[in-house]
């Protein structure tokens, strides 16, 4: 009776055991479950959150592009506009209206637009000097907007008042552009050549102004078949663009019955000239 006594506690002890092993096994189940569904769901707020704000700022970026330039401009052109005060952006309208481009090099060898971008604006508070620019050329061929383009900009001496300005970047002592600052500069200057009713004849050098200030840009003064030749390049962009202009019209013309009107002239909003990293020019 004893031994069988004994048993019976045995058995109880072990199914016991077994019981309370089992239910450790469905709680450490279960809380492995939670864990899971705790992980997967901090996921998919992750991805909810992430797919949110990049679709909001995938959006935003088209709105951005989308959003028309306040001058006209195209949208190769960055538009990065100084502040208004007395040393690089006076905030003063063109009085003799676009009559000319001048072309400009920053004489820093290596450096980039946005650093000329950034000197400009930099002398609202040092005051060193008056300078800047309508346009700057970077390395890589980008352009930034400094100063509006009915906007006078220190950078032409007596021709800032009639005159745009376009500053570029070179990369050594030479002054001679990059082949993709090249590029821009002949399609900027078309660009600007076309809008105002201007001729090659009418892009000069700041050298052209200011002969007994500076040879700038360097390379240009020192080279007059590379300035002939570049604005020869203006002068031939600038035909192209008119006939494209012309075609477009006419096709409009065809389209609707009418027929084609004079070309719509530049519009003419008096504008600055440039200026580099020296004193009011």
């Amino acid at each position: 009776m004893a031994e069988n006594s004994r048993k019976q506690e045995l058995d109880k002890t072990l199914a016991a055991r077994r019981l309370a092993a089992r239910r450790k096994k469905r709680r450490k189940r279960v809380i492995q479950v939670w864990i899971r569904r705790g992980i997967a769901g901090a996921v998919l707020i992750l991805v909810v959150v992430g797919l949110f704000f990049g679709i909001r700022g995938i959006l935003g970026l088209f709105r951005k592009e989308a959003e028309p330039s306040p001058y006209g401009l195209p949208d190769y052109i960055q538009e990065e506009y100084l502040t208004i005060n007395p040393y690089s952006r006076p905030g003063v309208k063109l009085p003799g209206g676009v009559q000319g481009v001048v072309v400009h090099y920053v004489a820093n060898p290596g450096s980039t637009a946005q650093n000329n971008r950034d000197y400009f604006e930099g002398l609202k508070n040092s005051g060193d000097t008056s300078a800047s620019s309508n346009f700057i050329i970077g390395l890589e061929g980008e352009i930034i907007a400094c100063v509006p383009i009915d906007e006078v900009a220190y950078a032409s001496n007596s021709a800032n008042d009639y005159t745009l300005s376009i500053e570029c970047c070179h990369p050594d002592e030479t002054g001679q552009f990059t082949e993709a600052t090249y590029e821009s500069l002949v399609r900027l200057t078309a660009y600007l050549c076309d809008r105002f009713g201007l001729e090659s004849g009418d892009v000069v050098r700041h050298y052209d102004v200011s002969p007994s200030q500076k040879a700038c840009p360097l390379y240009f003064v020192e080279h007059e078949d590379a300035w002939e030749a570049f604005r020869q390049e203006v002068q031939e962009a600038t035909d192209a663009l008119r006939a494209e202009t012309a075609a477009e019209e006419n096709g409009g013309a065809e389209e609707t019955g009418e027929p084609a009107g004079e070309g719509g002239g530049a519009e003419e909003t008096g504008e600055p000239a440039e200026g580099s990293n020296g004193a009011e020019e």
